[in-house]
């Protein structure tokens, strides 16, 4: 903000005028960026194809109706590896993010030089590589299959609710801590007592939190051979079965709509 005067008074300007060169310099930075980024997309863009996306999503459409509800039968195996991948995926990342979520919080760490470095890496490294990215090296490691699944959903989770409840932990309230520091409490009760109390609420949030989105990227590591409902819709597309595709699709659709309202109704049990 600028205020110059005239013959009139004090005159408001929004910026000066090097502040005024200095937007339009941006403005002309990023137009350029964005006409580049432009160009390098467009280069490697068959617009023919582009051009006929509405003709062909309406032609896919169509080989999907009528759906194959007569394979609707088939899928409830697959649906239930599905709900286990996410179950055992998210209940095994809790185990382990709790001692790192404590590792990494500065208020409870051992050390801040050499553990909280190591935990903070641990988060990070775990929320940088994709569910379908630990998928896909994971199904290499261990073979095709629910264990594979299992475990991606549990490498990538670990660092989500680490990081979230590392925070919680940073910012609980000192008073109980060191009232029970006071009574001559060792550690570990001060943790029990002290530190487990206040951020349980938050546990409890990211386990169910965390738990809802493991159902929907559970549903998709079938693709790479992890088990799960996946695998019969990569089987499908690659058979073009579009009628049975339509089928896995809704079956997918309700299975998370369903885990939206059982986690909206444990979150409302748990406030």
């Amino acid at each position: 903000m600028a205020v110059s005067k005239d013959d009139h008074g004090p005159l408001w300007r929004r910026r000066t005028s090097k502040g005024d060169f200095a937007a339009w310099l941006a403005w002309l930075i990023g137009a350029a960026v964005v006409a580049v980024c432009f160009s390098l997309i467009s280069d490697k863009t068959i617009w023919e194809f582009v051009w006929s996306a509405p003709r062909e999503a309406a032609d896919l459409g169509s080989r999907m109706i009528p759906p194959d509800w007569s394979y609707s039968t088939q899928l409830w195996r697959p649906l239930w590896d599905t709900f286990n991948i996410a179950t055992l995926g998210t209940a095994i990342a809790l185990i382990i993010s709790v001692p790192v979520a404590f590792c990494a919080a500065r208020n409870t760490t051992p050390s801040t030089s050499v553990v909280r470095p190591i935990a903070l890496f641990v988060i990070a490294a775990s929320r940088s590589i994709n569910s379908l990215i630990w998928a896909l090296l994971l199904v290499v490691i261990v073979g095709p299959g629910v264990f594979a699944g299992v475990l991606a959903i549990a490498f990538r989770s670990i660092g989500f609710c680490g990081k979230l409840l590392y925070e919680a932990i940073e910012e609980i309230d000192v008073p109980p801590v060191e009232a029970v520091t006071a009574t001559g409490a060792s550690s570990g009760q001060v943790l029990t007592y002290g530190v487990a109390p206040q951020i349980m609420p938050a546990f409890a949030g990211i386990s169910v939190f965390r738990w809802d989105i493991n159902i929907r990227e559970s549903t998709i590591l079938g693709l790479v051979g992890a088990g799960g409902i996946g695998l019969q819709l990569s089987a499908s597309i690659n058979n073009l079965d579009w009628s049975r595709v339509a089928v896995i699709l809704i079956a997918i659709l309700a299975t998370v709509i369903v885990s939206e309202w059982l986690s909206a109704k444990i979150r409302g049990a748990l406030t």
